[in-house]
């Protein structure tokens, strides 16, 4: 047995479950029914505005472009770098040149984790498995 149930809903949540029916090519009605009994998707309002564009992003995507972010990772080239830099941050000798590409640097580390880590909460929301690396 089935209830209908008018409820109003925020735009911006009701935005992201369309979304999610969008990237999961799945009814609307699927995806809400999902949310009530799982909760929400993956909140991305409580990190710094600076990302949240592209975290917002992600809401959709398809499973498969999900599951890229989920499990790429940096360079060794880009983490030598970004280790070097550090270093020279920790001894006090970096130029000014360096401070600013570290500044760079970290933000995108920040950004590069955010979105594996919101792409792993998105497919395990979704039903997936997602092993934890």
């Amino acid at each position: 047995m089935t209830q209908i149930v008018t409820l109003q809903i925020p735009e911006p949540l009701y935005q992201r479950l369309v979304n999610t029916a969008h990237a999961t090519n799945r009814p609307l009605e699927e995806i809400m029914l999902h949310a009530l009994k799982v909760g929400g998707p993956p909140d991305w309002d409580n990190v710094p505005d600076e990302f949240q564009v592209d975290l917002a992003a992600l809401d959709r995507m398809e499973d498969e472009a999900l599951w890229k972010i989920a499990q790429s990772r940096k360079t060794v080239a880009d983490m030598e770098r970004y280790n070097i830099l550090l270093d020279r941050n920790q001894e006090g000798t970096l130029t000014d040149a360096e401070r600013t590409e570290l500044t760079v640097l970290r933000t995108e580390a920040d950004c590069f984790m955010l979105r594996k880590a919101q792409a792993a909460a998105l497919l395990r929301w979704r039903g997936h498995h997602v092993p934890l690396p």
